[in-house]
This record gives C-alpha cells, structure tokens and sequence, in this order.
C-alpha cells in the first residue's frame, strides 16, 4: 500500500482525539485490520477497495470467529474513514454502502433485584471507606451510573439543595440527574469524612482512595465485590450491575422508556430497550409462577 495511503490512515486517527482511549483503541485495532487484508490482497489504494473485496474481509473475520457485535464495529470504524475519505475528496463511492453484518442475539444484562439491592447497600458505617463506598454505592443505584461517571465525579458536580447530580458521559456529554434522598444522605455524610483521606487541598474529585488521590475504576470494583460477597450477594456483582438494575427498576415502575433513555444518557433509544425484555421476562416468571393455569406443576384436573 502506498505510504500517501497509510498517512490517510494516519490523518484520520488523529481526528478522533475527542473520543476515549478505550474507543480510539477500537478505531485503531479495526483499521488496522483492513490495512493488513489490503496489503495481502495487494489494494494499493484505498479508493480501489470495493465492496466484493469489503465483504470478503468480514467474511474471512466471521470464519475465523469473530462475534457478529465485533464484526458490526469493525464496520461501524470502517464506515466512519471512508466518510473521512469523502469528505476529503480521496474517494468518489464508499464501499461500506449495502453491506451487512451478521447479527448477535443480545444478551440480557444480569440484574439485581430490589431486595437484593437493598441489602447491598445496608453498608455499616463504622470506618471511612464504608462511609465512602456508601455513597459511591448509592449514586450509582440511586441515579443509573456509569463506572466512569463516578470516577470522573467533582465535588462541585452535585447540588445538594436541588438534589441534582450533573455528569459527564460518553462522548463528554454533560446531563443532569435527579439524585434520590439516600444517596444524597450517604454522599453528605461522605464529604463530612473526605478530609481523613484527601492529602491536598487542590484535590477536586468527590471519591478518592486512601491515598488521597481520585479513586480508580478497578478499586470500585473490588470494593463492590467486597461488599456483596460480605452481605451475602453473588460475588459477580459489578458497578454496571447497579445501573442496570436502576434502569429496570424505574421502567418496571413507571413504564416510561424515553425517560429511562434520558437518565441513562443512551442516543440511542435501541440500546435501552433491552430493558423491555428484561421486564417482560420478570412479568413472564410472575405469571408462570403465580397464574392456577400457567404453573407446570399444577394437579390434573378431573
């Protein structure tokens, strides 16, 4: 492949600076791969790769194993360059256009119920990382947090007045989020203990670790393991978990999808409607276990 080609390439990735690390990574790992199948199959520009050739190459990762979400991305990255490449007027037709990925069943994301989370976040305030796991436990459930989100969390970014929680999601999109009395209660009473921890006065981020410094996404994890497991939950409980739970639980209570997708900061209202089925199986295992004419083990009627 000519090396003006690779610098396109090139020009291209570093206009994806705005997004995160982790999706940069995926833009990369995806574009690379084409490269490498156009350099085997001697593609010397990108202008000459057509939409045959662009189907074998999905075809060959899909023989190889490669999940059909995986192979959507992979697309989706594609797609993106080639409207770098129009717009830049190195290429005439996009070779993405028709084309189709095989599709994934989606998995149902696992789930607390109410009275399992609950009893999570019976945490006994006894030391101050109780106090602050506390908390981080609560917002999570009380407003639908992303891991991230709770990292990337500054102690300005909470009203404590108005109960309103402002976060910085995907794609650095700013919402704002109604935040639920307890958690409102345990992150006060967090702040009146911050200062047992924090090292410096310049420390702006609301969770910090015992070291002072703003807590990283594998010490959440741990410690929410750490909880569930002590208050006799599934070890596999994660933060995630907790926001999807959030977003069952207030579907299945006001059955408001457009309100949950806005809580959750999804653009897509398709990624929030996983939660439907999640319900309609909740509602499915009611009756079956509650109907006279739906339970599998009922007595023969004579």
């Amino acid at each position: 492949m000519y090396s003006s080609e690779i610098q396109l390439l090139n020009s291209f990735k570093e206009t994806l600076h705005h997004l995160s690390k982790y999706t940069r990574d995926a833009y990369y790992r995806d574009l690379n791969y084409l490269q490498t199948y156009c350099i085997k199959q001697n593609i010397q520009k990108w202008s000459d790769l057509k939409s045959q050739q662009l189907r074998d190459f999905i075809s060959n990762r899909h023989r190889k194993g490669i999940s059909g979400r995986s192979l959507q991305r992979n697309l989706s990255s594609i797609r993106a360059f080639y409207r770098y490449l129009l717009k830049t007027d190195e290429v005439s037709i996009n070779p993405t256009e028709g084309i189709i990925t095989p599709k994934t069943a989606r998995k149902l994301p696992k789930l607390l119920d109410v009275d399992q989370a609950c009893r999570l976040l019976e945490i006994e305030k006894n030391d101050v990382l109780a106090i602050r796991d506390k908390a981080i436990l609560e917002l999570i459930y009380s407003s639908g947090l992303r891991l991230a989100e709770v990292i990337a969390l500054d102690i300005n970014d909470i009203d404590f007045i108005d109960r309103v929680l402002t976060v910085t999601g995907k794609g650095k999109k700013t919402r704002n989020l109604p935040v639920g009395k307890y958690a409102i209660e345990a992150t006060d009473h967090w702040l009146k203990n911050r200062q047992n921890l924090v090292k410096s006065d310049n420390e702006k981020a609301l969770f910090i670790s015992n070291r002072g410094k703003r807590i990283s996404p594998r010490s959440i994890q741990e410690r929410i393991k750490k909880w569930a497991i002590k208050q006799g939950l599934s070890s596999h409980v994660h933060p995630h978990m907790l926001r999807h739970s959030f977003a069952s639980h207030i579907l299945e209570s006001s059955g408001d999808l457009r309100a949950v997708q806005e809580l959750l900061g999804h653009t897509d209202i398709s990624t929030t409607q996983v939660y439907t089925h999640l319900d309609f199986q909740r509602l499915a295992q009611v009756y079956d276990e509650t109907h006279p004419r739906a339970r599998k083990n009922q007595a023969k009627e004579k």
